[in-house]
């Protein structure tokens, strides 16, 4: 099964099956838990799912589904209630599951915001309710409208219900004309069991927990059967509002307890992340004794402002997330180690395990990382688990936090078999027998073999044919493999000669194959014929070059416009020096690593070949623009220098780019705009030497449309 084999370690098809397997796996779980208030799996069983699906997506994005549960919040509301269409829509938070990514969540948001490490930064930390969430509109000072979150833009209308629950204010006194206040509906856990004792007594189903019990009180017809039960509310934010409460926060939860909300007394001002990983030990301690349950502890940044710099992502904020309570810890037997490779020629290693029950599912098998974390060392040489290493026949600690596939996290000295040898990673590579290098500065060995290694070679005609690539319809992982076994496309130029060499007056016809007939060979063969037409980013992500990613394939097609000049300027560069190797570096987002992978791989003969081949059946198109028709920034490439004041250079390559923009890092002849801030040096100079256009700042924003 696809869930039981590292990610590491997914081929494309795999990573196909397996997205689509937890896209309808959540989706149902979404649905038995915030429409259903009927849950069928635990909290960490769901938190580990969605890592799991946004870890692959992560390394197939072309592959994301449209149903993707990332882009996905809670669930369609239920045929029983008028539905809402909330003014602000309710977004998920992202988790952590450790120390180290607590610490990652607020480095990434002083690196957004421009911070140092030193800065002071503040934030809110609360405990994370486990109950159902809901929003409550205010009008002058009085409740018109209540609903669930539903799918995060939709949600239910429980009005009357909300109504009956003592902790909800249905008149507030000099509040904003429109308020929109955020919290969560919860049962405590001496309620819970009077409840429960009154559904037996009644000859009624008692609820799994509290807050199944709570989602289906406050979801309920009639609101009388709602007032009867014990339903609590803490509040923790708000949606739409005429007028901010506060400056920050923890001062607008003061607020809103003003008003006659509940606000949890465990919310508390930290500053950095060790007082927040102090307060969630504190709240973790607690935690059996609230009364209440919680699933872990939710970090916001405090400044309003910066919330509103840091903004959001598709589903989540970039200023809060949620820092979940551990999973479950197993012991059992390691039984081997495997070797797989992916399109990349990565060889991933693979702990086969004596089957284990860690959190309420059986495991087998759990990632192993590479040679190093096996070694008991990182990537620098330095000791992890005291540097103990990892060796067949051991018995290991495995955890489930954050992923279905299970990691290694330590391993039992004392019960190391006798005969146990330190584990030899393979140097040659077990698909193909190529030799498997480990290049400076990578932590993964790979295989050498390139298309001659089937287990890449397959890979990467998956990765061709794929939606964010070339995306030819009836041609899946599943045609390309049944192909490539036949003998009838071995690169991605044959799929192109598919209709001259297997078509009408050929010994071998498609429509004769297994499963094909003649109208799907004809339509496979249209799709083809459509795909000859392909954007230069299209292409460029299709190729499969290592550190080429969706969003570096547009960043090249945009600086380079054509194949044609993309092709002469990667040529010219090949030698890793001179104007066209500086040009290339100089592309905002372009680092060393990239470039070198990227003339390599095109400078490699064999490969180079390949990719003639398959030009020469292709119209290469430009790159479409998607900026405003009346943007100035559109098709000029800009250079930002020095110190930028109202906004860090993150925001700033964003609003260039979404404006149409190419945003470089070096002055040269072809830049048009350079935007020079405090301690601009040679920069400014350059650009003045070649009559470039030079604004400070307040020009900038001005350009933008910002005061």
């Amino acid at each position: 099964m696809t869930a039981d084999i590292d990610i590491d370690a997914l081929t494309r098809s795999q990573a196909q099956q397996e997205l689509g397997r937890l896209a309808d796996l959540l989706g149902r779980a979404d649905a038995a838990y915030h429409r259903d208030d009927d849950p069928i799996m635990s909290d960490a069983d769901y938190d580990a799912l969605k890592r799991r699906n946004a870890a692959i997506e992560a390394r197939f994005p072309d592959l994301k589904r449209n149903d993707s549960p990332s882009d996905r919040v809670g669930a369609t509301p239920a045929e029983a209630f008028e539905k809402v269409t909330h003014a602000r829509r309710m977004m998920s938070l992202s988790n952590v599951f450790s120390p180290q990514e607590v610490r990652d969540f607020d480095e990434s948001v002083r690196k957004y915001l421009g911070l140092g490490a030193d800065a002071p930064l503040d934030y809110t930390a609360e405990p994370k309710i486990d109950g159902l969430s809901l929003s409550l509109r205010y009008e002058h000072g009085r409740l018109v409208q209540a609903a669930t979150r539903g799918d995060g833009t939709v949600g239910e209308d429980v009005t009357r219900n909300a109504r009956t629950i003592d902790d909800i204010p249905t008149r507030l006194d000099d509040a904003p004309e429109v308020l929109e206040v955020r919290g969560e509906v919860y049962m405590g856990h001496a309620d819970f069991a009077r409840l429960n004792d009154r559904q037996k007594a009644a000859g009624d189903k008692a609820f799994a927990n509290p807050r199944n019990a709570a989602a289906g009180s406050l979801r309920q017809l009639d609101p009388r059967v709602t007032q009867a039960r014990p339903l609590r509310f803490f509040a923790y934010g708000w949606g739409e509002i005429s007028t901010q409460l506060a400056d920050t926060q923890y001062q607008s939860l003061r607020a809103l307890a003003g008003l006659g909300f509940v606000i949890n007394d465990l919310t508390q001002l930290c500053n950095g992340p060790e007082a927040l990983l102090a307060h969630y030990a504190d709240i973790e301690a607690a935690r059996a004794t609230l009364g209440y349950d919680i699933d872990g502890v939710v970090y916001k940044v405090d400044d309003l402002a910066l919330q509103a710099r840091l903004g959001f992502r598709s589903t989540t904020p970039r200023w809060a997330t949620a820092h979940k309570f551990p999973a479950e810890l197993a012991w059992t037997r390691l039984e081997a180690i495997d070797i797989q490779v992916g399109r990349t020629g990565a060889l991933s290693p693979v702990a086969r395990l004596h089957p284990v029950t860690v959190g309420g599912v059986v495991v087998s098998n759990a990632t192993l990382h590479n040679e190093d974390y096996i070694a008991g060392r990182d990537s620098s040489g330095a000791p992890i688990r005291e540097g103990r290493d990892i060796r067949e026949g051991d018995w290991v600690q495995v955890y489930r936090a954050g992923d279905v596939i299970p990691k290694i996290a330590d391993v039992d000295l004392s019960r190391r078999p006798a005969d146990a040898a330190p584990y030899a990673f393979p140097d040659t590579c077990p698909e193909c027998g190529s030799t498997a290098i480990r290049e400076e500065g990578d932590s993964v060995r790979r295989c050498t073999g390139g298309l001659i290694c089937p287990a890449q070679a397959v890979e990467k005609l998956k990765h061709f044919v794929s939606r964010a690539a070339f995306d030819i319809e009836g041609l899946g992982a599943k045609q390309v493999e049944q192909f490539y076994r036949d003998g009838w496309i071995s690169e991605p130029a044959d799929i192109f000669t598919l209709e001259k060499n297997y078509g009408p007056g050929q010994p071998r016809q498609l429509k004769n194959r297994e499963g094909w007939g003649e109208k799907s060979a004809d339509n496979l063969i249209s799709a083809i014929d459509a795909r000859r037409a392909i954007p230069l980013s299209r292409l460029l992500f299709a190729l499969g070059i290592r550190h080429v990613g969706e969003e570096t394939a547009r960043t090249l097609a945009r600086h380079y416009g054509t194949w044609e000049a993309f092709i002469a300027a990667i040529d010219a560069a090949a030698a890793q020096e001179g104007p066209e190797w500086d040009e290339l570096l100089a592309i905002d987002g372009i680092g060393k690593v990239l470039a070198r992978s990227l003339v390599t791989s095109f400078s490699q003969p064999a490969e180079r070949a390949s990719i003639d081949r398959l030009v020469a059946h292709l119209d290469v198109q430009p790159e479409e623009a998607h900026a405003p028709a009346d943007s100035p920034l559109a098709g000029k490439t800009v250079v930002f220098t020095g110190t930028l004041d109202r906004m860090t250079r993150a925001e700033a390559k964003d609003r260039a780019e979404a404006l149409g923009a190419k945003v470089s890092g070096s002055v040269s002849a072809k830049t048009d705009l350079l935007v020079a801030g405090p301690g601009a040096g040679s920069k400014a100079k350059k650009a003045t030497e070649l009559g470039v256009e030079v604004i400070d700042e307040d020009g900038w924003l001005a350009l933008l449309g910002q005061p």
